[in-house]
């Protein structure tokens, strides 16, 4: 029994290119605004409230990259 596969590459042109590139640069700064909003808010907080949702200080920029970037 014999069979044939062909596969094909896509053709991607200058411009699918581009719009990649574009698009992910426009994640990275949805991604960066998020991360340096979750920092702000969480230093905003007294020690006590992050202590209610037990956090430190020395831990906030983890949590902030986690909720950015999903790590």
């Amino acid at each position: 029994m014999a069979y044939m596969n062909t596969t094909r590459a896509a053709h991607v042109s200058f411009s699918d290119r581009f719009v990649a590139l574009v698009t992910g640069v426009k994640d990275l700064i949805a991604n960066r605004r998020v991360f340096n909003q979750t920092l702000f808010e969480l230093n905003q907080l007294s020690d006590r409230d992050l202590s209610d949702l037990g956090l430190s200080r020395a831990n906030i920029a983890d949590v902030a990259r986690e909720a950015a970037y999903k790590v």
